[in-house]
């Protein structure tokens, strides 16, 4: 900026996309590394470059660098890829280190801004640097625009070739054409399935592809509209239920780990129950029971397994979050989880109105 004045925060950080629960919403084959809570992110430029960001979670991935407000205070979340981080500042340790937050300086583009992250709070940050290092140097969104890349290309040639296809025959155009193609997606993802779950050396090679499909899957299921393309009730229901079994039988992309979230485990733990428990709350008819969540939760989770203490403690924590989904006890002591909707001031307020 010739003028050196402070400019919004939009210049550097873009909006980051977020659950109803706070979690961050991941891109494909994009995996959490770390997180820690109480970070600032402040400018080095004297007049400041960009408006300062405070004490908010920041979460470390795979692909980006992702600042979510601790509070409602009118900042919203927000992000820096990885892919816009041009050097990371050696951290040196002294005297007058010993006597401030730890802090991590890195330039990025656009415009060679030197951002400086502040850690406010408890937490592993020798762990983080070193995890911060390894994504920047991994560089894991390049291979996935490699592969956005190809598959342009290879489209691009079955569109040059007008009315044709590759095998000579004709390619079918309007709404026959969708029809066809949303089936031939249709069987190649069946067939993806079945080829994964055929023997265990397939399902190891192609677990990262079906994790993936399956969280695809789940975000049209959760945004489609009641009814498409001609539909009846009973074979929609059909199809939405196979598809609930094949995402609870792959599993979470990237489960919460004590590793990657440090003090902030049973929150994190917390929300990313809430945002999995709405496809078994919903084939359960609204209320489902703490002792099979637990099943669903921890086979979804593959390896990472949790305790039963931990979920309970995830589920307490509902009550300060804003999420539709909360814990009851009856007075048999049976415990259940149940959407916010099923509850008894709900359905007695729904009562009064009638």
């Amino acid at each position: 900026m010739a003028s050196g004045s402070s400019v919004g925060v939009g210049v550097l950080f873009e909006n980051a996309e977020v659950t109803t629960s706070g979690r961050p919403v991941l891109r494909r084959n994009e995996v959490e590394c770390f997180l820690l809570s109480s970070v600032d992110f402040d400018s080095e430029d004297d007049p400041p470059r960009f408006t300062a960001l405070k004490s908010g979670n920041l979460i470390l991935t795979t692909h980006r660098l992702i600042w979510i407000p601790s509070q409602s205070n009118g900042a919203v979340p927000s992000l820096i890829p990885l892919a816009a981080v041009t050097h990371i500042f050696s951290h040196k340790k002294s005297i007058k280190s010993m006597f401030h937050s730890p802090r991590i300086r890195f330039q990025a583009d656009p415009g060679s801004i030197v951002v400086t992250i502040v850690f406010r709070g408890k937490g592993d940050f020798d762990g983080f640097l070193t995890k911060f290092w390894e994504c920047w140097r991994g560089r894991a969104w390049e291979e996935e625009e490699k592969t956005e890349s190809e598959t342009s290309l290879s489209g691009s040639g079955t569109v040059a070739q007008g009315l044709y296809g590759n095998d000579g025959t004709v390619r079918m155009v309007g709404l026959a054409g969708i029809l066809r193609k949303e089936q031939e997606q249709w069987e190649s993802t069946d067939k993806s399935l079945q080829d994964a779950f055929q023997d265990l050396n397939a399902l190891m090679s192609k677990a990262k592809e079906m994790v993936s499909l399956a969280e695809k899957m789940r975000q049209k299921l959760l945004s489609a509209p009641s009814s498409q393309n001609g539909l009846t009730d009973d074979e929609e229901m059909g199809s939405k239920e196979e598809m609930q079994q094949w995402m609870l039988s792959v599993g979470i992309i990237s489960p919460v780990t004590k590793e990657s979230a440090g003090a902030l485990y049973h929150q994190e733990l917390s929300r990313q129950l809430a945002d999995f428990v709405r496809i078994p709350l919903e084939q359960a008819g609204g209320m489902i029971s703490l002792t099979d969540m637990y099943y669903h939760f921890n086979r979804a989770r593959g390896t990472e397994l949790i305790s039963p203490d931990d979920l309970w403690q995830a589920c307490t924590l509902w009550e300060k979050f804003d999420v539709p989904v909360m814990l009851r006890k009856f007075d048999s002591g049976v415990m259940v989880i149940q959407n916010k909707s099923h509850s008894d001031e709900e359905n007695q307020n729904a009562c009064d109105q009638n």
